[in-house]
């Protein structure tokens, strides 16, 4: 992907007022921990992951990703006739039909002839909206998109829970296939994407680089069980060096199309899903820890959200400033992978 016209004219995220601990989700887990013999702790030790934030319940991801997009069209300066695309890319849904974005669109009151649709592809949803409204901004047929995403972890965790404390046959493969459940938190984030000529002095997306590793499907699964919420399984440790090696595989390529060199990357921005994940990574490509702006500690992993949400948070922090070439990492179950270069 290679792009001249494409700049980034707002970003915006939302975040709910709730602040739910590690310790305080392995205090429900206590009967479980007690009876295979383990300490609590283990949670933020394994993942890094102090607090996670929840919505109240009931609030729809469209609530929140409804949010986060009129930041974004404030800050953008864009009015609601203006957006000709309309993607909502999160994980969690308001209904299997209709579109979530089709809610989005009605709370946003934005213009009939705007078109909206979801994109889903687990974690990545987000980086993949923005590479499809970039691809038909850059071929004209395009000039401005909104993309959001409201995640909301509460549901997950709290059948996660339900389920390894229903029974006695919960074993300690079990709890380990569900750790990566009980580090899901709630957010949303919102990005108005333009033409150069709307939005001269916004970053500007120059390109990026997108590889698949399919035979790694079934390494991290879920699903709404029959009568209950939605639950997921997760094999850690695989997932973990599947999706190191396909990120390394994509840094590669993403390099070669951009034109950059490593070294030219002075911020970097990933999906934060643990604090292992992140060293692993960096070490591998070799770079600087010192360029990453982490999130994971104190917001846990918003599946879509965590990347835009951590681009906004750098932004506002000052971390990533005007005149930097910062590069954009998304790994996605499934396995994808996505990087972006902003400049």
């Amino acid at each position: 992907m290679r792009f001249r016209s494409v700049h980034l004219a707002s970003l915006a995220h939302a975040l709910p007022e709730e602040v739910v601990t590690s310790d305080a989700l392995e205090a429900r887990l206590w009967p479980l921990y007690e009876r295979l013999g383990v300490s609590v702790g283990r949670l933020e030790l394994m993942s890094g992951i102090k607090e996670r934030r929840f919505w109240p319940p009931g609030t729809r991801p469209s609530h929140a990703a409804t949010v986060a997009g009129e930041l974004a069209l404030e800050r953008a300066g864009v009015s609601r006739d203006q957006i000709g695309l309309l993607i909502f890319t999160g994980v969690c849904r308001d209904f299997m039909e209709p579109a979530t974005a089709s809610v989005v669109h009605a709370k946003l009151g934005l213009s009939p002839t705007c078109p909206a649709f979801d994109v889903s592809n687990a974690c990545l949803g987000f980086l993949n909206g923005m590479a499809l409204a970039a691809e038909m901004i850059e071929r004209g047929s395009l000039e401005t998109a909104l993309i959001v995403s409201g995640e909301d972890g509460r549901p997950l965790i709290d059948e996660t829970i339900r389920a390894l404390t229903a029974g006695h046959e919960v074993g300690r493969r079990e709890l380990k296939l569900a750790y990566a459940s009980l580090t899901i938190g709630s957010g949303a984030a919102a990005a108005v994407l333009t033409s150069a000529r709307r939005a001269p002095h916004g970053p500007r997306i120059v390109g990026g680089a997108v590889l698949a590793a399919t035979e790694h499907h079934e390494l991290c699964s879920g699903d709404r069980i029959e009568n209950g919420g939605p639950l997921m399984q997760t094999d850690s440790e695989a997932l973990l060096h599947a999706g190191n090696a396909l990120a390394a595989e994509t840094w590669g390529a993403f390099l070669k199309e951009v034109e950059w060199r490593a070294e030219d990357v002075e911020r970097i921005v990933t999906h934060q899903v643990g604090v292992q994940h992140k060293k692993l990574l960096f070490d591998t490509l070799g770079l600087d820890h010192a360029r990453d702006f982490p999130t994971v500690a104190e917001y846990g992993n918003i599946g879509s959200v965590s990347l835009p949400l951590s681009l906004s948070l750098a932004r506002e922090a000052g971390f990533v400033r005007d005149g930097q070439r910062v590069a954009l990492m998304g790994i996605g179950s499934g396995l994808h992978c996505m990087m972006l270069a902003l400049e």
